[in-house]
Parts: structure tokens; sequence; C-alpha cells
């Protein structure tokens, strides 16, 4: 009888298809001789085990649906809509995962049909509200509603993590209204073309490009060139947007920071112009210009971490000795400049399509020059392609470095010693540049505390490999 009864539960979770039954080439030779007889136990087991599992899963995905209905709904029912609280969203998320926990790989109706009943009932809720005057109709709420439906689904259907990401999405995006509202007012035209201009470079130029590799040493690559410039690009812009939206509480250091993400050079020569006119801002126009620098340490480490990671430890070390020491010359600034007249700190649209242009083209050429001189003179003549490009732009000599480390072309040893010359090459031309269109005091400001950042990097290049 027992046998009898162990073979029609197996016939049963058979049925079901909820049993796995195991390869005889799996078993011992026993039960190989015994043949199925001898798994009817263990299959029994596995179908029940299987079946406890999904009630699990299914329980879980209601009880994140429960609690992320409240999120959103509770943030709806203290903005007091007049369509949907926090009852309403908490039972239409609890719908979406039941109709989620009804549907099948086969057949996705009762997701479908739960949607269409969900939309139907808050079209109906907007029509009651505006003909009977209790309150103004809007989108916003309805939306959040679809929305969170969805979630529902998506958390019946395994997809947790993009559920709750949704879901948290939805609930920041609603809580954030003023600020969202108060920052599109403060932005104007301006801000509007940067925007553009940026989505224009990273999400219509970008995805059109081959990425292949073209020219000699095989190192052009059209599309990696130009994520290189929307990176550069994206962190300015971001900067940018920053500033603007601070700018009424930003002062010297702020702006310091904020021009270094934008462009250290810009900074400079801006800030330098302005003490040929006014020579009492000179202390911190000089602050500005010094932190300016600093903060560049900060975006080579930020570039170098999302372009080459394997050659961020290596990199790291002199870079955070040079960010510390510049930070510490740009305290001693602060403490000087406090008693001299501030002025304010403004900045200039970053995101224009033909200096991207040419940064895209200035990085071609460094990429292509450092493997040639690599190749035909050595990893020395990296040094002075170095020099040379950091004149003028350090980002450029930054990313081929870390581009030419990735391709095995050059070592570790030489990309942190091409990255740290370059901006010590890059603070002698801006020291040249506050010199040529600064007042003097700014000059012998700068030309003191550049030429001793200049001094400690020579240092680092030179005692660095004896302390490793």
């Amino acid at each position: 009888m027992q046998f009898l009864g162990a073979v029609r539960r197996w016939a049963e979770f058979a049925q079901l298809g909820k049993i796995r039954p195991i390869p005889i080439e799996s078993r011992q030779p026993d039960q190989a001789l015994l043949g199925p007889i001898a798994t009817l136990p263990c299959v029994v087991v596995k179908g029940i085990e299987s079946e406890r599992m999904s009630e699990i899963e299914s329980f879980r995905a209601l009880g994140l649906a429960l609690g992320l209905g409240l999120l959103v709904g509770l943030q709806r029912e203290r903005a007091k809509p007049d369509l949907a609280g926090i009852r309403t969203f908490t039972i239409i998320t609890l719908l979406g995962a039941a109709t989620g926990l009804l549907s099948s790989e086969q057949s996705q109706w009762p997701i479908l049909i739960g949607m269409l009943a969900v939309a139907v009932m808050l079209v109906v809720g907007n029509l009651f509200i505006i003909k009977t005057k209790r309150g103004s109709a809007g989108i916003t709420t309805e939306m959040a509603a679809l929305m969170m439906y969805v979630v529902g689904a998506l958390l019946a259907l395994n997809q947790i993590a993009i559920g709750i990401v949704l879901a948290g999405g939805t609930a920041v995006l609603l809580q954030w209204k003023q600020p969202l509202h108060s920052f599109v007012k403060q932005i104007g035209e301006q801000e509007i073309r940067a925007i553009t201009k940026f989505v224009l470079l990273a999400l219509i130029i970008l995805p059109l490009l081959p990425d292949k590799t073209y020219g000699p040493y095989e190192v052009l690559n059209p599309y990696k060139i130009w994520l290189m410039v929307v990176l550069i690009v994206g962190i300015s812009a971001g900067a940018f947007v920053a500033h603007l939206f601070l700018k009424p509480r930003s002062g010297s250091v702020l702006g310091g920071i904020l021009g270094g993400l934008i462009s250290s050079t810009a900074t400079t020569v801006s800030f330098a112009r302005q003490t040929k006119t006014n020579i009492a801002t000179a202390s911190h126009a000089s602050l500005v210009i010094v932190i300016a620098s600093t903060v560049v340490y900060l975006r080579i480490l930020f570039e170098i971490a999302v372009v080459a990671p394997g050659l961020l430890p290596h990199v790291a070390l002199p870079l955070i000795v040079m960010l510390i020491f510049m930070s510490g010359l740009s305290a001693l600034q602060f403490v000087k400049a406090a008693r001299s007249e501030e002025f304010d700190v403004s900045s200039s649209n970053p995101v224009q399509l033909k200096p991207a242009l040419i940064f895209g083209a200035l990085y071609a050429i460094v990429l292509l020059v450092a493997a040639a001189a690599r190749d035909y003179i050595g990893a020395s003549a990296l040094y002075a392609v170095a020099g040379f490009s950091g004149l003028t732009d350090v980002d450029a000599i930054t990313l081929s470095a870390a581009e030419l480390y990735t391709q095995g072309r050059i070592g570790a040893d030489i990309a942190w010693r091409v990255v740290l010359l370059a901006s010590l090459s890059n603070l002698v031309f801006k020291a040249a540049i506050v010199g040529l269109l600064g007042s003097r005091q700014v000059f012998v400001e700068i030309a003191s505390l550049f030429g001793s950042s200049v001094v400690a990097g020579a240092a680092i290049l030179w005692l660095l490999p004896a302390i490793r």
C-alpha cells in the first residue's frame, strides 16, 4: 500500500510539472538497477520543497509590493491628492503583484487586463473630480499609480531589483517636486542649450560611431575617442550646472572647486584678467586659481578610475601626495585671502561643439604620437610628449596614457610618471598665463604657489621609485 501511495503521489507531482527526475547516470549503481522506484521518495520530497519555495517567493513578492506601495502612497497622502492616497496606491501595487502571480510565461493577459482596469478607474476618477469640481485633475498621480502597478507585476515576475529601483525613483521624484521646479526656474536659455548639446554628444553621435580600431598602431578607435569627449564634457557640464544652482551661495572656495571640474585653464584665464582692473581681489583670484588646479588631481583620479581601473592603484600614491600638498597651499592662501576683498565667481558654458571636436582631435593626436614615440624612440619619448601636450590640456595625455596602459603598450611605472609630468607642465603653463594676463601681485602669488608645487612634483618623480 505504501508503494502504491508513493506511485500515486509521484504521478500527481509529474502531472503538475513539479519534479525533476534524477538522471540514471548520476545515481549509484544499485539505484540504476532498481530504476525509478528507488527515486520515488526523493521525487516526492523535491516536489514538496519546490511547492514551498514557490509559496515563499510569492509571499515575498506580495510583502515587497505592500511595503513599496505604502512608501509611495505615504508620499501621495502627504501631498493631499484628489484621486489616490496611501490605501489606493498600496492596493494598486498589490493588484499588480497578484496579476503577475496569475500570469505565466505563455500568457501575460492577467497583467495587461489588470493594467487596463487600473487605467479605466483612474480615468473615471478624474472625470468624477472634474464633474463635481472637488479638485483639479492632473497626470502625475495617475502615472505614479500606473508605475506602481507595473512595480507590483515586476516583483511577482521575480524582477526584484528593477521593481525596487522604479518604486524608489518614483518616490524620490514625487517628493522632489518643489526642488525640481525651482531648479528649472533657475536655468536659462544658455543652460538649456548646454544640456541639449551634451545629449547630442552622448546619446546621438556616440552610438553612431564604429567601435573599431583604425590607422597605424591600431590605437584610433572613433567610439572610444568620442567616449573620452563625452566623459570630459560630462564632468564639466555637471560642474557648470552645479555652479549655476549654487551660485547665490558660492564663494571663492566653491568657485575654485567647480572651476577645476569645469576647466582649470579657463578659470585661470578668467580670474587673472579680473585682477587687471581690480587689484584688491588678487588674493581671492589666487585662491580660486590654486584650488582649481588642486581639484585637477581629483579629476585625473576619477578619469583613470573610469577608463583604466587597473592603473588606479599605481597612480593613486603620487597624485594623492600632490593633492594633499596643494590642498595645504590652498589653505594657506585661504587664510591670506580672508583679509582681502571678495568678488563674484562666474563661469561660462563649457558644453560647446567646437571645443569638444578640438579635444577629440587633440586626444587622437596625442594617442597616435605617444604610440609612435613609444615604438620608434622608446618609453622615454613619452615624457617629452607629456610635457608638451600637458601645457594646454592634461585630460588628453591622461586618457592617452590610460588607454596605452590598457592596451599593454606601456607599464604602470611609465604611465603614472607621464600623467604627473603632464600635470606639472600644465601648472607652468597656467603660471605663464597669469603673468601675461593678470596683475603683478597675483602673478607673484601664483608663481610661488605653483613653483613650490612643481618642486614637490619633481621630488616625487625622483624619490618615489626609491620609496617603492
